[in-house]
C-alpha cells in the first residue's frame, strides 16, 4: 500500500496561513529555537510532541516547521496520524528566512537560523 505523501507549503504560503489564524509549530530545539525563530511560532520539540494533548490544537490548521524541512515533515505525519490538520513548511526556517519573513531570538532581538 502506498502511502500518501505529506503535505506541504512554501514559507510565503505559511506565513499566509498564519496571519490568517494557523498555528506555526517550530519543531527544532531549544538552542536552536534561542538562535532565532518566526516570532508567531509556538514552540514544542520533536522528542515532545508525542506526549502533546491533540486538544491543542482542535479546530486550527497547524504549519509545521523546523529547520529544513525533515523534522517538520515527521512531525507534520504524526500530527495527521492523530486527526490534527497539520501541514510540512517545505525548506523549514531557512526558507523562510530566504522569503525575507522574519527571525527573532528568544527575548526578541533579530535573530538567525541556525
Amino acid at each position: 500500500m502506498l502511502s500518501q505523501p505529506t503535505p506541504e507549503v512554501d514559507a510565503l504560503e505559511g506565513d499566509r496561513l498564519v496571519r490568517e489564524g494557523a498555528v506555526l509549530l517550530d519543531v527544532r530545539e531549544l538552542d536552536e529555537w534561542a538562535v532565532g525563530h518566526a516570532p508567531a511560532a509556538a514552540h514544542l520539540p520533536l522528542g515532545s510532541l508525542g506526549s502533546a494533548p491533540v486538544e491543542t490544537w482542535a479546530g486550527r490548521r497547524v504549519v509545521v516547521i523546523c529547520r529544513s524541512g525533515n523534522r517538520s515533515r515527521t512531525a507534520t505525519d504524526a500530527l495527521l496520524a492523530r486527526g490534527v490538520d497539520a501541514v510540512n513548511l517545505a525548506g523549514g526556517m531557512r526558507a523562510w528566512e530566504v522569503c525575507g519573513l522574519p527571525v527573532v531570538t528568544s527575548t526578541g532581538a533579530p535573530g538567525r537560523v541556525a
